[in-house]
């Protein structure tokens, strides 16, 4: 049986919250080690020393073999990226053990492995010298990895005068091109353009179909989808679930909805706008006009918006759109529908709600809400305020081999017409003259 490629085994990684005041000596570092030794017999787990302490991953176990891809989702906050620091050797466990066998690329942060006083040129032989490579082996690459980045005009440019999405391109350039056996990524493709990302995953790809060992973090879920048939996810630093990607996705949504008040907006919330009025409370409503998490194929999405008015607003337009987890917007409705000129909205509460017919195909959706003058000015918009999952009907329909296809995000409302050509050598005239 053959080795994995990553192994971790019971890892944990420990952060001091808080700035160290001054220099410590050894003197320092021992009375507090015995202490916290002291204070662990005595049973004080709570004590103010571990309360300056954050675990960020804790217990955390698995592997990944030669050839597979593997997705790491969470929360902002898991330990996704920490777990890769981990990996890559950037800061080591507090406790367990991480084994990774192989050459290893990785692209954590913007700019990671680069120098910015370098040039890009310098940095590429820069970062192929610190994997192990020998001037020859990047020379044979050089072309390749300049012709991926789109780079090569700034080639001879200091890094430090990159903007971000050209270090993404030169540093996963970089990290795919120079033969890796592991390939680490992070969020930070993200950065890049769409037109980059979709040449990256192509290339992840190639590296999978090659026996090349890929972990992916990211929030993005086509593309994890796309190209991790196997996932993991985190949440405060502990794997909760391990297995095939969409039942992972399908815990994820329901961890995320467990750990929050469904239907509240919290003060720190993302927003934008003039901040005339706020979104103080967005709902998705069962048939029974309770707040529900999951709606079947074909019912009708009820979305209720509880808004505070700060001041007066004459012509108030309120939206509310459906968008994929990864941010692409599948359908919106405006309240111009009844109310043309805008709704009159005087300082105050208000309870607004819109029902709208869905022909959904079935995976998870965000709501998102906006308010607007009918001017165009936006008032306040939130993104991803709920989530709702659309579930299928009969689960015995996913046997059927059409019933069970999802191409695209809805089913839009159709009707089929069949005509027999009863002149099949002149077209459709003759037929289309007494109608179908």
């Amino acid at each position: 049986m053959t080795r994995p490629m990553v192994s971790c085994e019971g890892v944990g990684k420990r952060y001091r919250l808080g700035q160290l005041s001054g220099y410590r000596t050894f003197r320092d570092a021992l009375a507090d080690r015995v202490s916290s030794l002291a204070a662990k017999r005595r049973g004080e787990h709570d004590s103010p020393e571990n309360e300056r302490h954050l675990w960020a991953l804790r217990d955390v176990s698995f592997d990944v073999s030669q050839g597979e891809a593997l997705g790491i989702v969470g929360r902002n906050g898991s330990g996704k990226s920490t777990l890769l620091k981990v990996l890559s050797r950037v800061t080591y466990p507090t406790e367990g053990r991480a084994t990774v066998r192989g050459r290893v690329g990785s692209l954590l942060e913007v700019g990671t492995g680069f120098h910015p006083e370098l040039t890009g040129r310098e940095n590429v032989y820069l970062r192929g010298a610190i994997i192990g490579m020998r001037r020859r082996e990047i020379d044979r690459k050089f072309d390749e990895i300049v012709a991926f980045s789109g780079v090569k005009k700034f080639l001879d440019t200091p890094l430090k005068r990159y903007s971000s999405g050209m270090r993404v391109r030169l540093g996963f350039s970089v990290s795919a091109y120079l033969e890796p056996e592991v390939l680490f990524i992070d969020e930070v493709l993200a950065v890049g353009d769409v037109e980059f990302q979709g040449k990256c995953r192509d290339k992840m790809g190639s590296l999978i179909s090659g026996g090349g060992t890929v972990l992916f973090v990211s929030h993005n879920v086509t593309a994890v989808k796309a190209l991790c048939p196997r996932c993991i996810l985190l949440e405060k630093g502990r794997i909760v679930a391990d297995g095939p990607t969409e039942e992972v996705f399908d815990t994820y949504l329901a961890v995320a909805r467990s750990s929050e008040d469904r239907g509240g907006i919290p003060d720190d919330a993302p927003r934008r706008g003039t901040g005339e009025a706020r979104f103080r409370r967005v709902d998705v409503l069962g048939p029974d006009g309770r707040s529900v998490d999951e709606v079947r194929i074909g019912e009708k999405l009820r979305v209720r918006a509880t808004i505070e008015v700060l001041r007066a607003i004459p012509d108030a337009v309120i939206e509310v759109g459906i968008s994929t987890l990864d941010y692409v917007r599948v359908g919106t409705s405006f309240s111009l529908d009844d109310w043309d000129k805008g709704a009159p909205l005087d300082p105050g509460w208000y309870d607004v709600s819109v029902e709208m017919e869905q022909g959904l195909f079935a995976r998870g959706y965000a709501i998102d809400v906006g308010l607007h003058h009918r001017t165009g000015a936006t008032v306040d918009f939130l993104n991803r305020v709920a989530v709702v999952h659309v579930r299928a009907v009969q689960k015995a329909l996913r046997a059927d081999p059409f019933l069970s296809i999802q191409r695209g995000y809805y089913s839009p409302e159709t009707r089929w017409g069949l005509l027999e050509q009863t002149n099949p050598g002149r077209g459709y005239e003759q037929d289309s003259k007494g109608g179908a």
